[in-house]
């Protein structure tokens, strides 16, 4: 069942081509492979198995899992039958399912050889930990396909960069990494980031057209983003003319209050610093208004500017609990620049917006 839950959000669900809706079942090493594809996405998942006739069939992927989940046996037996069908035993359970011609299944580069292109080892809590602090702030405007994922390279050798961006905010993040060296930089799709499983290290593979991630349980192939990613250093503030400490539990709360009242178009925020104190204030005509203080570190001079609170709130979502972020200001319309007390190698980068 796990393995075909893999699957789900592969294969094609459109029905355009009828084979791309099933899974490819085939023996591999000590059990089975079980492979789809929609042609942008790829991915190739093995589980124990006994093999007592080796052959290969496709089923409809969806309706395989929906019958998996629902059977109580522990194990279940999958037979090629009459043409054109497959048989499912489970328990007392016995099911036909229409299969077509695995002929016709189209071969995907998930070979078990080295594939072409540079191979990075990284661990997976790592490459875990660098999509989830990136992918929220890529675009999802389909228009925008350039933005629709993120951005990596290699700024020098041994340092994996990832970088993410919408044009209203940005998210960056560094790593060590001693076997990263990329020659140019790559735009991951967004599909790639749920499929590392429960290895403890993944080999992200990047070739010129595409990008394929290893582990010992799955494969996984994605076509690159195609388009050039902008060159978002020059986004990035050299610096701060100032800084304001907040505790992030404090901030994230108090948002996610102003945001109640917050209006429904611009979902705007105003953040009114002064010496030793934040004020946070949001309103909508049709709903209210709220106001709160914050204690924060903060010398300045007074300065008031205003952001979206869900993009706030969606970096303070992926900072760990109780640390202290640092918000970096130049006046009230230069970007904000958002970095935690315990992972410099993190940047946010957020546009204000008037309110």
């Amino acid at each position: 069942m796990r393995g075909l839950y893999r699957v789900q959000g592969v294969v094609e669900r459109r029905n355009t081509v009828p084979i791309l809706g099933n899974v490819l079942i085939e023996p591999a090493g000590d059990g089975i492979a079980l492979s789809a594809t929609n042609m942008e996405i790829g991915l190739r998942g093995t589980v124990p198995a006994q093999v007592k006739k080796k052959g290969t069939v496709t089923v409809n992927a969806r309706k395989l899992y929906e019958i998996v989940r629902e059977v109580t046996a522990e194990d279940v037996v999958l037979k090629a039958g009459a043409s054109g069908w497959v048989d499912f035993l489970a328990g007392r359970s016995r099911f036909k399912i229409v299969s077509l011609d695995a002929k016709d299944y189209p071969e995907l580069p998930l070979g078990t050889g080295a594939p072409a292109g540079i191979a990075i080892k990284i661990a997976s809590s790592t490459l875990r930990e660098m999509i989830d602090k990136t992918l929220f702030a890529a675009s999802d405007d389909e228009s925008r396909f350039n933005l629709a994922g993120v951005y990596v390279e290699t700024p020098e050798a041994g340092t994996l960069r990832m970088v993410a961006t919408d044009g209203h905010r940005l998210a960056m993040i560094d790593r060590a990494v001693p076997e990263a060296r990329l020659k140019n930089g790559a735009i991951l799709p967004r599909k790639l980031l749920d499929e590392t499983d429960d290895a403890a290290e993944v080999t992200l593979t990047i070739a010129e057209k595409d990008v394929r991630l290893h582990t010992p349980a799955v494969s996984f192939f994605m076509r690159l983003v195609e388009g050039e990613f902008p060159d978002y250093k020059q986004v990035v503030p050299a610096g701060s003319g100032v800084t304001a400490s907040l505790n992030r539990d404090d901030f994230l709360a108090a948002l996610r209050r102003m945001s109640l009242l917050a209006s429904e178009r611009s979902h705007g925020v105003k953040l009114s610093l002064g010496k030793g104190t934040v004020e946070l204030s949001a309103s909508s005509p049709e709903q209210g208004e709220a106001s709160e203080d914050l204690e924060a570190g903060y010398n300045g001079d007074p300065l008031a500017i205003g952001f979206n609170v869900r993009y706030l709130m969606d970096v303070l979502g992926v900072h760990p609990p109780a640390e202290t972020v640092e918000f970096g200001l130049t006046d009230e319309v230069g970007p904000g620049v958002i970095r935690g007390s315990l992972d410099p190698s993190y940047t946010y980068v957020v546009m204000p917006m008037r309110l």
